[in-house]
């Protein structure tokens, strides 16, 4: 349950961005009712998680699968739920979500998968990324696609931080006044 109460929508202050993102992500979800206490907040996550999701060239099963991988690693159980029938439309395997908790010894990932979750698992856990795990991913992808996949992993870091410092749960009401 979150810790303290979802934003109203309706407020005036609130209502335009609000509409915005309705029309941008189809509702206003737990996480985005819990940014509209600060407008500036709101806006500047919708843009850039926009950008992230939908105007990257980034592979979208390649995009996915970090993200659930985050969401794994951090304990943000909402993130997961929110991405993993996202991954499954972009194409990573149930097989392969099943597999993150020990992705090192599962046979469902080929080598570019292995490299981005060597990456992500190194950004999330110690932040320093070994010189190895680096040049590794790099066999794989070119500069632009190593900018948004780290870029990615990051806002997924920082999205399972505010979603777990808060305590946004799906199965909350956001209308409920706490």
């Amino acid at each position: 349950m979150a810790r303290i109460p979802y934003a109203d929508t309706t407020r005036p202050e609130t209502a335009a961005l609000a509409e915005r993102i309705v029309a941008e992500r189809g509702e206003i979800l737990h996480l985005y009712a819990m940014l509209l206490h600060s407008p500036p907040v709101a806006e500047g996550w919708l843009a850039f998680l926009t950008a992230i999701r939908q105007r990257c060239a980034l592979p979208g099963d390649i995009r996915e699968l970090v993200i659930v991988q985050v969401a794994h690693l951090n304990g943000a159980r909402y993130e997961a739920e929110q991405h993993v029938p996202i991954a499954l439309r972009e194409g990573v395997t149930q097989a392969q979500l099943d597999a993150l908790p020990d992705w090192q010894a599962a046979e469902v990932f080929g080598p570019r998968e292995r490299a981005v979750l060597a990456y992500c698992d190194a950004m999330t856990r110690t932040i320093h990324v070994d010189p190895g795990v680096f040049a590794d991913l790099r066999g794989h992808f070119d500069p632009r696609a190593i900018v948004e996949l780290t870029a990615t992993i990051g806002a997924y870091n920082m999205v399972s931080r505010f979603l777990e410092a808060i305590g946004i749960d799906s199965a909350d009401d956001k209308g409920v006044v706490r």
